[in-house]
């Protein structure tokens, strides 16, 4: 323990250099690269445009409807002490963890034409659901980021300290009196960062657009990079939607950094404070079907996807646990590059906002780069990079 302060010392920089500038060179590298190469002479076409606003439209209206329930799940579960519960927020994160394409597959077991739903309610003479299209992206959306907007403002819901609530109570404060003083600047602490987090991955996504799209109509800006670049080789268009994206996301990240108030986050998510407030049978009754909603959206696709793999588990051919092997090693390798990266940007961060504000807060901001960069264009930048040599 350093009980005084301490110079930062050579290898800090070192490493934390390095870690920058390899950050930097995998998202602003890659896209100048690409930008070297393209065709000055081809402008984006109306079909590129829609590719824009449809991107905008879908990943502001994801990442409103996931906050906006994530606001009344982590409230139910900050409020509320159950059995199961523990359980309950470790599953939140499954949802986001999935392979893209596999919970496509469970939503459409579930909300698909020839899902469960639409089997109910084909029962009492309706069609059945149509999930593709915009309806379908935001579906799959919601499904991915509302357990991790649930966890990030849970997070935010359990850092009031119990002794406030305790205090409240005994100043006769109603749940309106609470809201307004301790639970909305917590709010405003967590949602501006939470929305623009699930809005660059929204606008990143490219599987749930792929599979769930169904036709130009509903092309993202990442899916608009893969064409032209995998079946046109337009690397001036590929470049051109890539600099508005990242434009678009890096405005407004910036913005939610300056709209974001701070907030001591002391408690941890498996910690709830004991609340005064909220007691009444109706309340209640709103938590609990808030969380039964949850609940069933979030885990009966999981549960399809487990019912229908676990059939087929043990006659996958060959070649597929050894395409499971290369994946464990690819991601296995890649971890461990990140974790010393995250180590080695971390420290630099940690000793330069204590000594040099300004120029940790701009670092810190590269966080940011790696969501606004489109990997189509970091893998074909590398590849004009690195094919000369």
């Amino acid at each position: 323990m350093a009980y005084r302060a301490q110079p930062i010392k050579p290898h800090t920089y070192i490493f934390g250099g390095l870690a920058v500038a390899l950050l930097v060179f995998l998202t602003l590298g890659t896209l100048v690269a690409v930008w070297l190469w393209r065709d000055i002479s081809a402008p984006l076409t109306p079909s590129d445009w829609a590719a824009i606003r449809f991107t905008l439209i879908q990943a502001g209206a994801s990442a409103s409807i996931s906050v906006g329930l994530a606001i009344f799940v982590a409230r139910a579960l900050a409020r509320r002490v159950f059995w199961g519960r523990a359980v309950m927020v470790a599953l939140l994160g499954a949802p986001f963890i999935l392979p893209a394409i596999v919970a496509v597959f469970a939503l459409i077991a579930v909300w698909g034409r020839t899902g469960w739903v639409s089997s109910v309610i084909g029962e009492f003479g309706f069609m059945p659901l149509n999930i593709y299209g915009f309806i379908g992206v935001i579906l799959a959306h919601v499904f991915f980021n509302l357990p991790l907007a649930t966890r990030l403002i849970l997070q935010g819901w359990l850092a009031i300290p119990t002794e406030q609530f305790r205090l409240c109570a005994q100043l006769g404060m109603d749940s309106n009196h609470i809201n307004k003083i301790l639970e909305r600047p917590i709010l405003r602490s967590v949602v501006p960062s939470s929305f623009v987090l699930i809005f660059l991955l929204c606008v990143s996504s490219f599987a749930v657009a792929l599979a769930l799209g169904g036709g130009p109509r509903a092309t993202t800006i990442e899916l608009a990079i893969y064409q032209s670049l995998r079946f046109d080789f337009d690397l001036g268009k590929a470049a051109n939607l890539a600099m508005i994206q990242f434009a678009l996301c890096a405005v407004l990240s910036m913005l939610a950094v300056f709209a974001t108030r701070k907030y001591d986050m002391t408690l941890g998510l498996d910690s709830p404070p004991k609340r005064w407030d909220g007691r009444g049978a109706g309340v209640r009754i709103f938590d609990a079907g808030v969380l039964i909603l949850t609940a069933g959206f979030l885990f009966l696709p999981l549960g399809a996807i487990g019912l229908r793999g676990l059939a087929g588990l043990f006659v996958l051919p060959d070649n597929i646990w050894r395409a499971g092997l290369n994946s464990v090693l690819v991601a296995g390798a890649a971890m461990v590059i990140t974790i010393a990266m995250t180590l080695a940007l971390s420290n630099l961060i940690i000793r330069l906002l204590n000594t040099r504000a300004s120029i940790g807060r701009v670092i810190e901001s590269f966080g940011v780069l790696i969501l606004s960069a489109s990997p189509f264009v970091m893998g074909t930048g590398l590849f004009i990079i690195i094919n000369r040599f």
